[in-house]
């Protein structure tokens, strides 16, 4: 039994340790319940949940799972297997996942310059969250109209550059891709940033290219509303280390990625406020399943529209969507635009009586937040100050800066927005099932239309 004086003496010295063993022992924090959670999740019958737990309760899992991207016994987490996955499928140098597309786009733009007192050109057809992004980053939103393809006119955009226009956000919308080459063109030879926005056309490629990979940064959504995800998620790529630099501050709370990640600045102008975008590992471990099969998903696409579009007659009153390169698009929907809004709501709803998954707007006065003029909170300019920052800020009025927003602005997208028919389309079609939905389709055209061997080709 050493003497008080032993036991007083620091371990440091060579004294003994005060702590040798702790007894406590509790369950870990991420165990059964958190794992039984997620396979219920999935489905399963209680017979086979029961199974399931029966098997995990075997298993000794220590202090459980850590599911974040950091501090991780993991050679690889789920998160940079995902951003791997997505490098490789994509072909880009940087590749960072975040919590949502959204995310992404708000990183994308601060990292490109996007801050009060510039403008940001965005396309009038297109989800409201890439013009959110960009006030969310202090710019404002100025919209382009669209040609037939429904997608950013290349011809529209030189008309709305100014001394503040610092960007250009193409949106490659419901599976179709951007005439990038030409957008690209006018960007360059003004010295523009290029964000594309492909949370619609995930896999989709224009003259061999993936999208994504054209401007200097491409944003993604992975999430179960789209072409591949699971839940909610996103993707950012570029071929930039600086802007890739630019945009993880935006994600990661300001440096947090960094080697040094509460270091001073390796350089002026690296670190500035963020916030946290950051993905989780549950997210990811799914998600980069998911990328891996964007491909495959694809194909069956492509090979459901062809098989549909080819059977399909052409007729005087029906003009088919543009396809910029239809063996790019993902071709996840079938689009076309009959002569009037009066055809246009006939055909929907013949269509649907048909058994075919067919949509469209018609003469309804539905807000919809795709098309530019319903964009709310953008229009209205609201703000959640009296500022009224980014569009009322004195930043922008000193740079000359006012904006307003109206329908008619871009009456391309007023007309085509209102009616276009989408023909919804599912990559598992049997080639029977392509061939009844061409011919609905044939029955309700030829029932309204007029058939014309010479008329606009589908394809």
């Amino acid at each position: 039994m050493p003497d008080e004086r032993e036991q007083q003496k620091l371990a440091l010295q060579g004294g003994l340790k005060a702590v040798t063993s702790i007894e406590g022992k509790g369950k870990p924090k991420i165990g059964v319940e958190e794992f039984m959670a997620v396979a219920r999740r999935f489905g399963f019958s209680e017979k086979t949940l029961g199974g399931i737990r029966e098997v995990v309760e075997a298993q000794d899992l220590g202090g459980g799972p850590f599911l974040a991207n950091y501090y991780s016994d993991l050679e690889e987490t789920c998160v940079q297997a995902f951003e791997r996955t997505a490098r490789e499928v994509f072909g880009a140098k940087y590749a960072i996942g975040v919590s949502s597309g959204t995310g992404a786009l708000h990183a994308a733009f601060v990292a490109a310059g996007v801050g009060p007192g510039t403008e940001i050109i965005c396309p009038a057809i297109g989800f409201f969250a890439t013009a959110d992004a960009v006030v969310m980053a202090k710019g404002v939103p100025v919209f382009c109209d669209v040609d037939e393809s429904l997608h950013m006119d290349p011809a529209s955009i030189e008309a709305l550059i100014t001394p503040r226009t610092v960007a250009i956000a193409p949106t490659h919308v419901m599976g179709g891709v951007c005439e990038m080459g030409a957008i690209m063109e006018v960007a360059r030879r003004h010295d523009l940033k290029v964000i594309e926005d492909c949370a619609q056309s995930c896999g989709a490629s224009c003259n061999g290219r993936p999208v994504g990979t054209f401007g200097d940064l491409g944003c993604f959504s992975i999430s179960a509303y789209k072409i591949v995800g699971g839940g909610e998620g996103g993707l950012l790529l570029t071929d930039d280390e600086r802007l890739w630099e630019r945009a993880q501050n935006t994600v990661e709370s300001g440096g947090l990625w960094r080697p040094d990640r509460f270091g001073p600045p390796r350089y002026e102008g690296e670190l500035f406020c963020g916030t946290n975008y950051r993905m989780s590992e549950m997210e990811a471990a799914v998600d980069a399943v998911q990328l891996r099969k964007v491909g495959d998903v694809v194909e069956r696409f492509r090979g459901v529209r062809d098989a549909v579009a080819g059977a399909l007659k052409t007729y005087r009153e029906i003009t088919p969507q543009k396809l910029n390169d239809p063996e790019g698009d993902v071709g996840y929907v079938l689009r076309f635009y009959p002569e009037t809004l009066e055809l246009t709501e006939k055909i929907a709803e013949a269509l649907r009586a048909e058994g075919i998954n067919a949509s469209s707007r018609g003469r309804t006065d539905r807000p919809d937040w795709h098309q530019y003029s319903f964009m709310f909170p953008i229009t209205l300019k609201a703000a959640p100050t009296e500022v009224r920052c980014p569009f009322e800020c004195p930043v922008y009025r000193e740079a000359g800066g006012q904006v307003d927003y109206a329908r008619g602005d871009c009456p391309m997208a007023d007309d085509l927005f209102d009616r276009v028919v989408t023909v919804s389309l599912n990559q598992w079609y049997t080639p029977g099932d392509c061939a009844s939905i061409a011919a609905g389709i044939n029955k309700v055209l030829s029932a309204y239309c007029t058939e014309a061997p010479d008329g606009a080709a589908w394809l």
